[in-house]
């Protein structure tokens, strides 16, 4: 089986982009964040012919998340249902079950600025994560939790710890939510591949980022020891972050044995 997360920021304004990707990456199953569609607006045919089908959590100009699959989709969920939500209204997180495995796509909140309200409520947005987890699945489950987190795990997985001196995505409370999202029993699958620095995701469209290599590991495929087992292969699809009008991130893929 083959998985990939990829934060597409509009898929209305990226759909060929996702189309063509599709085509040659051949994903089963592909998690999007950012689509900034309404459900009424996601072009749910266009993956129907395509061969997926799909399942889309969203509330139009901002955020939304969608996970597509040729292997089955079931189980869908959005939300963390029961549980206050720190970003409640924004469509951030979805569910489904595709060819066994349970996979959760995320949109973790940005949080904009160090001690501001965004990034408190980001932090609880993660340990309400952590807490979601708990009440609804088991680290012995076939599980991945897969997305753009916002959140860079070590000083290697960004270009210059120097440039992002008292930034978001790097400061340590934020690092602290990855580290007890994997003591409850989530691996870095795209890790267990590559202990590689300078592997980023992730590039600034500003001051030529991309091409200066600028970048952060930010878009994370994050899966349960009995899921990790399986990982044969991963790759960030740098190719897909050229040509014209690309995302500012990239997919980030990795694949199973079934």
């Amino acid at each position: 089986m083959r998985i990939a997360t990829w934060n597409v920021n509009s898929l209305k304004a990226r759909l060929p982009r996702v189309e063509e990707w599709l085509a040659y990456a051949e994903p089963d199953v592909l998690c999007l964040q950012e689509t900034k569609l309404t459900d009424k607006a996601f072009p749910q045919l266009t993956f129907e012919v395509l061969g997926y089908e799909a399942a889309h959590h969203g509330q139009g100009q901002w955020n939304g998340v969608a996970i597509l699959s040729r292997v089955g989709l079931t189980d869908v969920t959005s939300g963390f249902g029961d549980l206050d939500d720190p970003y409640e209204g924004e469509a951030r997180l979805l569910a489904a079950t595709c060819g066994g495995l349970r996979v959760v796509n995320v949109y973790v909140p940005n949080g904009r600025e160090v001690d501001t309200d965004h990034y408190a409520r980001k932090l609880v947005w993660l340990e309400r994560l952590r807490e979601w987890l708990d009440a609804t699945a088991k680290p012995s489950d076939a599980l991945a939790v897969v997305g753009d987190f916002n959140v860079a795990p070590e000083d290697r997985d960004v270009w210059s710890t120097k440039a992002f001196e008292g930034a978001t995505h790097v400061t340590a409370p934020e690092r602290a939510a990855i580290t007890a999202l994997e003591d409850w029993g989530l691996i870095d699958a795209f890790r267990t591949v590559y202990d590689d620095d300078r592997l980023y995701s992730f590039w600034d469209y500003r001051r030529g980022d991309f091409h200066q290599h600028r970048g952060m590991r930010i878009d994370l495929v994050l899966v349960t020891r009995p899921v990790a087992a399986r990982v044969t292969w991963a790759l960030i699809d740098r190719n897909a972050r050229k040509g014209q009008q690309p995302s500012d991130h990239t997919p980030v893929v990795v694949d199973l044995e079934d």
